[in-house]
């Protein structure tokens, strides 16, 4: 009986651990950005016994958006949900699945102001009426990547500004040796289809680049990204252009010193820190300089952070007070500095600038100085586009036969219009059935 009384008192005797409510978040950082979500896991974790969130990778962005629709309609998603900003349409067709960022911060309790937040990062993942409906996480912008010692040996006495500079730089750079890559880019449309029709504050599609409705139609078959892609075509054939594929798996010819100037997202700065052996920085992305008020401000990239739906009340506080920990100001600061990705609230930015630290590192400045360039324009404010990750792969798709040569760049980005409005229609007809 003596044994049978410890037993009973063992099996109903609840741990604190156990009493916690757990919050399940799956992202898709690698290398030292999946550092920094363990160790903001861990350091919420440690800040309060109620909750424990628990973070977890689920592959690419795309995989990770795509596992956690899944999960939602088998019964079994995570609380909380990374999903790069071009699946932003996606997640507000998602019916049901989803609670908004500013609902769930309302019901929690949760001190909450949307205006504490950078407008150039908040507008992406709202509605008209500025109410956010997904959690700024990490963003970033596309930067122009410099190895300092390359164009140093290849005579090149500045940094480029303007792309004429960069097509005259990449030559010299072949011609000093860097034989298979003058210049590159990951992100192959992010940077040479909707950054670039930002920064030159040229249309990609009607409707604001569809922020103002899902019945937009692409337009970026225009001159503007016509003549930058004949300019690649040809470059393309000796090298002063390599193309590095349609994501940032060709990310690391420029740290290994391969590609001396790279296009790619800010948030690669924490793979340049720990992997480039060569003196580094980044610049703004390169404009064209006889397009009239070229340049004008960039469009985030980077992911946001969704709060799925069908969860308990418990689970969202507890999702709530997670949100407020992120938005610390001194934790962003810390972010930033750890990641490259941009600080997303007003004051975090504000207290960085004030103590210097851009002077010793400009290059995590230069996303912010490209996104607050000048006051967005119905060109510049962002884009939301429906079955994004597949609108990309045409794009790309595109784009890699007019490098092999085989279409013209009028035929391809033709090509890539209409296939992409096609798509759009399909997104269309899921949404307002």
């Amino acid at each position: 009986m003596r044994r049978f009384a410890i037993f009973m008192a063992a099996a109903f005797y609840v741990t604190p651990a156990s009493a916690q409510v757990e919050i399940q978040w799956w992202h898709a950082m690698t290398g030292g950005n999946n550092e920094v979500v363990v160790r903001l896991a861990n350091e919420f974790n440690e800040s309060q016994k109620e909750y424990k969130v628990v973070p977890t990778y689920k592959g690419s962005y795309p995989d990770t958006m795509n596992a956690g629709i899944a999960a939602f309609r088998a019964g079994n998603a995570p609380h909380i949900l990374q999903v790069f900003e071009v699946g932003t349409a996606t997640m507000m067709a998602a019916t049901g699945a989803v609670k908004p960022v500013h609902v769930l911060m309302k019901e929690a309790g949760e001190k909450f102001d949307p205006q504490a937040y950078l407008s150039a990062i908040t507008g992406y993942y709202s509605t008209s009426k500025g109410e956010m409906l997904s959690f700024p996480f990490n963003s970033s912008s596309t930067v122009m990547w410099i190895n300092r010692d390359a164009l140093k040996k290849a005579n090149v006495a500045s940094i480029p500004k303007t792309w004429p500079e960069v097509f005259d730089a990449a030559k010299k750079l072949k011609a000093a040796g860097y034989a298979t890559c003058g210049f590159s880019n990951a992100w192959v449309t992010w940077v040479n289809v909707e950054q670039m029709s930002a920064w030159h504050n040229v249309s990609l599609s009607t409707k604001a680049n569809g922020l103002d409705g899902f019945d937009t139609e692409l337009r970026f078959n225009n001159p503007l990204l016509v003549k930058h892609l004949e300019t690649l075509i040809e470059l393309q054939k000796d090298k002063t252009y390599d193309y590095s594929g349609r994501t940032n798996t060709g990310e690391g010819r420029f740290t290994s010193g391969e590609c001396p100037i790279f296009l790619t997202s800010s948030g690669f700065f924490g793979n340049v820190k720990s992997n480039a052996k060569f003196d580094w920085t980044n610049a703004p992305m390169p404009y064209y300089p006889d397009v009239s008020g070229a340049p004008q401000n960039s469009i985030i990239g980077g992911a946001s952070l969704w709060v799925m739906g069908g969860k308990k009340p418990d689970e969202y506080k507890g999702v709530a007070k997670f949100f407020s920990f992120l938005s610390e100001t001194d934790r962003q600061v810390a972010i930033h500095k750890s990641s490259g990705y941009l600080p997303i609230t007003k004051a975090a930015y504000a207290k960085t600038k004030e103590s210097g630290y851009y002077k010793e590192a400009p290059y995590l400045e230069t996303p912010l100085l490209e996104l607050t360039n000048k006051e967005p324009t119905e060109n510049s404010r962002g884009l939301r586009l429906g079955n994004m990750v597949q609108l990309r792969d045409v794009w790309a798709e595109e784009f890699e036969a007019a490098l092999a040569g085989k279409k013209s760049a009028k035929d391809a980005l033709d090509s890539a219009v209409q296939r992409g409005n096609a798509m759009l229609r399909q997104f269309e007809r899921t949404v307002t059935r």
